[in-house]
């Protein structure tokens, strides 16, 4: 990192802001990251149970999935999807709230005897499927998020902050030796001036 400063006190004061700026801000980012690695790792775990919850209520259905085939599926369709957002340290998560259904009535006496059985079935495995999806985003939005901030991490750890502390330690180094010179030729000249009021003398 090219860091532009002047070999001056103030820019050693701001350099030093900009430092405890970040030396102040790491650890919270750090936190953040373990908090958003955590977040991801359950919002993996949970998307992984839904989607074998889904599979295990198909594969209870076994042979009368056939029967589907028979089914109106114009009957239910999803008319909204409602979502609560939650923030997670920080980043913002869609979650489901409630699926609404849109239900066309039908004359339970000339349909099969499962429509309404299936009816509520099906509803159940749109509101599972909804959920799964935004789990699925879920982790995606957090993954998104913990590398970012991973990334910043990084970059205050390993570049800015390591550039800033070797920035102040020149500019130290640098005031320090103009410091010792001027000392220095003060000395030479009180000598010099005490040598010639010698001489006058």
């Amino acid at each position: 990192m090219n860091l532009k400063f002047e070999y001056n006190k103030t820019s050693l004061q701001n350099l030093n802001r900009q430092l405890k700026i970040r030396q102040r801000a790491l650890p919270t980012l750090k936190n953040k990251e373990s908090a958003l690695r955590m977040e991801v790792k359950n919002a993996r775990k949970e998307a992984g149970r839904l989607k074998e919850e889904i599979k295990g209520v198909l594969d209870q259905q076994g042979e009368g999935v056939r029967i589907w085939t028979e089914y109106d599926r114009s009957l239910v369709k999803v008319s909204s999807v409602k979502l609560k957002y939650r923030k997670i340290a920080g980043v913002r998560i869609p979650e489901p709230d409630e699926v609404l259904f849109e239900e066309r009535p039908y004359n339970i006496f000339s349909t099969p005897k499962w429509y309404t059985a299936g009816t509520e079935l099906l509803k159940r495995l749109i509101r599972m499927e909804a959920e799964q999806r935004l789990m699925e985003q879920k982790v995606e939005t957090l993954e998104y998020a913990r590398k970012k901030t991973t990334q910043k991490v990084n970059l205050y750890e390993k570049v800015q902050i390591p550039a800033y502390e070797n920035a102040i330690m020149k500019i130290k180094r640098y005031l320090e030796d103009e410091e010792n010179l001027a000392k220095a030729s003060q000395k030479i000249v009180k000598k010099r001036q005490q040598k010639e009021m010698e001489a006058q003398l």
